[in-house]
């Protein structure tokens, strides 16, 4: 399955990021938004989709939203600040600070 077959939409009534694969919720990102930052508290793959780099595709998209509104990230998400540990490019969206209270 490629992140092409994923879709992902932003349902800020329920404060996160869904993720759906042929019309079904595959996984979301929990999030809430404060003035000048996003602080993300809870990822989801659902079962019949782990493995098909849903997660991934999450942190990918949540990462890339977050830079482009110019957004601070919290990532009190443990699936999110592993992303961030592996994927170098992204820890400049999280402040010093932060980085080390969360060892990004």
């Amino acid at each position: 399955m490629s992140n092409n077959d994923i879709v992902f939409t932003s349902n800020e009534a329920a404060h996160r990021y869904e993720a759906t694969i042929d019309g079904q919720l595959a996984g979301y990102a929990e999030y809430n938004l404060l003035s000048e930052a996003i602080m993300f508290t809870h990822t989801e793959v659902l079962p019949e989709f782990e493995g098909k780099g849903v997660g991934s595709g999450i942190a990918r998209h949540v990462l890339g939203e977050a830079r482009t509104k110019g957004l601070h990230v919290i990532p009190v998400c443990q699936f999110i600040a592993g992303y961030i540990r592996k994927h170098r490019e992204y820890a400049d969206l999280v402040r010093p600070d932060i980085q080390r209270a969360f060892k990004i």
